[in-house]
């Protein structure tokens, strides 16, 4: 695993540590997932939770953790969720500061049992997120049938948002519906100062990209928050 901090603006703090896939000698998660399928992607999806949860622990970190979860990995989420809570008892990692991603950019085969998965993970005390929120197959159509504790801007959304207009516009309006449902918002991908003041202007507080730190494999990295007329 590598981690990448969230940052809270409005705190100075990290909000967050995403734990990201990596390779045995932290080969990328591209290579990582080439030799996932079918057949291995509900072992694939607990190892990477045990792990996480491992190292996290090992790391001291005190925020919140922030694991990406396969829901088509997932056939009965109280029993799928057995060897999370065993691995956060056993490395003493509270699990009401574990968060559980879902891409929006995975199909979702049945939506109903990911509301499943949703509603009992949040029974247990996980705060739930939906990541690359504005690419993937079922956009706002996912967050009206079950709301998410966060939803993460997809960096394509971010990307150049400083000189176009109609990403603002549309950003905009994620924002103020994710206001109306009482979601926190998360902008990942940040690369420049730019993109960074004309999210703040629109009113984000958590920033997640290499602006601020890049992963770092096994271990927590140094993160900077860049000092601007908007910060």
């Amino acid at each position: 695993m590598a981690f990448q901090p969230i940052v809270d603006l409005a705190t100075g703090e990290v909000f967050a540590y995403e734990a990201l896939a990596r390779g045995p000698n932290g080969e990328p998660a591209g290579t990582v997932f080439e030799s996932v399928d079918e057949s291995n992607q509900y072992r694939f999806d607990q190892v990477c939770r045990v792990k996480a949860i491992e190292l996290a622990a090992r790391l001291g970190i005190e925020c919140y953790l922030s694991i990406n979860f396969m829901p088509n990995a997932v056939y009965k989420p109280e029993r799928c969720i057995r060897t999370t809570l065993k691995a956060a008892r056993e490395f003493d990692f509270p699990t009401d500061r574990i968060i559980f991603e879902v891409t929006e950019s995975e199909r979702i085969e049945r939506v109903e049992h990911l509301k499943d998965i949703i509603k009992h993970y949040r029974e247990i005390g996980f705060l739930t997120a939906i990541d690359d929120f504005g690419s993937g197959f079922a956009g706002l159509n996912l967050l009206a049938e079950f709301q998410a504790d966060i939803v993460k801007l997809d960096m394509e959304l971010v990307r150049g948002i400083d000189s176009n207009p109609p990403r603002q516009s549309i950003v905009r309006g994620i924002i103020q519906t994710a206001e109306e449902m009482g979601i926190r918002m998360i902008a990942e991908g940040v690369e420049t100062i730019a993109e960074l003041e004309c999210l703040r202007e629109l009113g984000i507080d958590l920033y997640q990209g290499f602006l601020f730190a890049k992963p770092a494999f096994e271990k927590l990295p140094d993160f900077d928050i860049p000092q601007t007329d908007a910060v």
